[in-house]
């Protein structure tokens, strides 16, 4: 079901494989060493050396990207980031591949602002340096969000199988897949793509079962929730729960854009969610909101984005299927409210810096990162904020 929703081919001779995980972590594991291994296996062949892979990447990849190349002896080559551009640059990309790359992974809804990646244009590009160079370099797709959205709302987009180059894709089932957390899965165009060295034949269960996970006993209760949610909701229920997920998303947006303090950070055309920052980060700063949007009940995580855009700090917000538009209305108060509160705060802080560092003549002479300055503001600001606590009971 899954991999005819990717658009695998699944015509005579041709059958799509794929398996379940424990959330996308897995999933790409297991892809990354199928990939590593068909690498190996083309460079033993050549007689070529097969000890030094890489793969390509963006600096906005996930944290499991990471464990998989420092697990399994892998270079990661990532593209950097720039203002204004928070996804991995697909020329930037390709100019990195080389002979030894076992696959570029590009993320259908990068985790910073929910943005896709050109996955497209990726695959043309790497078309041709395939054609130039005589290599055969792949393409991943990790769809941890984005692979239950895209199909549903822009069904036209190519990212799937439909493009040649892409040989297998990841998907979450616990994010908007809509299946409680645990449930991940993997699905590779074909057999070929999957080499049957990894795949493992037991038979103590009654009859032959192929097994290629990083582990062997889990629970069947998500696998069970995804199935029963796909034939539940079918294409048309999924299709309403995203719709309504990117309609909450476009009234938070506007709301936050209606106050003038926030530049928006996320793409309309991707994942759910609302990224932005502050236009003005001079009095206060993405920290003071998130850790004071806590007393409103709200948890919006604040966080630098990766090289070389980690000057740029954002606040992030995932609508999902339970987030309605009258959360979406109560956030921008909320927000309004939390702005208004730290517009009285700049002086007072100021006031506990000067007084913990001696005279106002000693701050002045100190020269210190913008970075040292926000970590001393907020800290400042949250014994402020403790203290209150204290005194009058807020919580």
């Amino acid at each position: 079901m899954i991999a005819h929703l990717f658009n695998a081919p699944l015509g005579d001779g041709e059958t799509a494989v794929g398996v379940g995980t424990v959330g996308s972590s897995e999933a790409i594991m297991l892809a990354g060493l199928a990939f590593k291994r068909k690498w190996q296996n083309k460079m033993k062949e050549l007689g070529k050396p097969h000890d030094k892979p890489n793969i390509v990447t963006g600096a906005n990849v996930q944290v499991c990207w990471e464990k998989f190349a420092r697990y399994f002896e892998v270079e990661l080559k990532e593209v950097k980031l720039r203002d204004g551009y928070y996804v991995m640059d697909p020329e930037k990309a390709v100019e990195l591949v080389d002979e030894n790359t076992i696959c570029v992974a590009a993320i259908l809804g990068s985790t910073l602002n929910g943005e896709f990646e050109d996955v497209k244009r990726l695959n043309d590009l790497l078309t041709e340096k395939n054609k130039q160079t005589g290599w055969d370099t792949p393409i991943h797709v990790d769809a941890a969000s984005g692979g239950f959205i895209a199909p549903f709302l822009y069904p036209e987009l190519e990212w799937d199988f439909r493009l040649p180059l892409v040989k297998s894709i990841n998907v979450s089932g616990h994010k908007y897949g809509l299946v409680y957390a645990g449930i991940g899965w993997v699905i590779w165009r074909s057999k070929a793509d999957l080499p049957e060295e990894l795949i493992f034949h037991i038979n103590y269960l009654g009859a032959d079962q192929p097994t290629f996970t990083l582990n062997f006993s889990k629970g069947s209760s998500q696998v069970i929730a995804q199935y029963y949610q796909l034939i539940r909701l079918g294409y048309e229920g999924y299709r309403n729960v995203m719709e309504n997920c990117q309609e909450n998303a476009i009234v938070l947006k506007e709301g936050l854009e209606k106050t003038g303090k926030f530049n928006i950070v996320s793409k309309d055309a991707g994942v759910p969610l609302v990224a932005f920052s502050l236009k003005d980060n001079s009095r206060h700063n993405e920290f003071e909101i998130s850790e004071m949007l806590r007393r409103f009940g709200w948890i919006v995580p604040a966080y630098t984005m990766p090289p070389d855009a980690q000057h740029v700090t954002v606040l992030r917000v995932v609508i999902r299927e339970d987030f309605s538009r009258t959360l979406a209305e109560r956030l921008v108060l909320d927000i309004e409210k939390v702005l208004q509160e730290l517009d009285t705060l700049p002086s007072r802080v100021a006031d506990k810096l000067v007084a913990a560092n001696g005279t106002e003549d000693h701050v002045a002479i100190v020269k210190k990162t913008t970075r040292e300055v926000q970590l001393e503001v907020c800290t400042a600001w949250k014994k402020l904020v403790a203290d209150r606590k204290k005194t009058n009971g807020v919580c």
